[in-house]
């Protein structure tokens, strides 16, 4: 009973999706939305699995296609995408060193090719150009004095 009140509690807190750009949290989690997931699985000649990818893609309007923001390479059964029902949508969640990454998406294609369509992708758009999925983080070493400026007290 304990459990079911805990998940209650997780499910009441997630925010409702948003318009794209990450938030930050306290407890360590960073969230994001795009506009499609793509779980790929390349490939080889024999038709053997290589490897499992998901491809995060952000709709361009001008040009009318999708553009690759970010990939990562599938490690375990738990980065798989997830389909959620309420709110309708698709989520990848992820560990990065203390942080807990969440992508979120209303559409997911599965693929399976025998070229990378993130590499295929750049030919629309260069790497450098992309957007970033999260905005960076900024390296500071244990124990240094933080760069804001305090108030003055006298």
């Amino acid at each position: 009973m304990v459990l079911l009140y805990k998940l209650s509690a997780v499910l009441l807190l997630w925010p409702g999706t948003g318009s794209g750009p990450a938030t930050g949290s306290s407890t360590g989690v960073t969230r994001t939305q795009v506009d499609l997931i793509e779980l790929n699985h390349f490939m080889d000649d024999e038709g053997r699995e290589v490897f499992q990818q998901v491809i995060f893609y952000d709709w361009c309007k001008p040009k009318q296609q999708f553009h690759v923001r970010a990939w990562r390479l599938i490690k375990k059964q738990n980065q798989l995408p997830i389909r959620h029902w309420n709110p309708k949508c698709y989520q990848c969640t992820w560990h990065d060193g203390p942080l807990l990454r969440q992508v979120r998406a209303s559409k997911l294609r599965e693929t399976w090719s025998q070229q990378d369509p993130e590499r295929v992708n750049r030919e629309l758009l260069a790497e450098d150009q992309r957007l970033p999925l999260f905005p960076p983080r900024i390296a500071r070493k244990p124990n240094a004095p933080s760069t804001t400026p305090r108030p003055v007290t006298r």
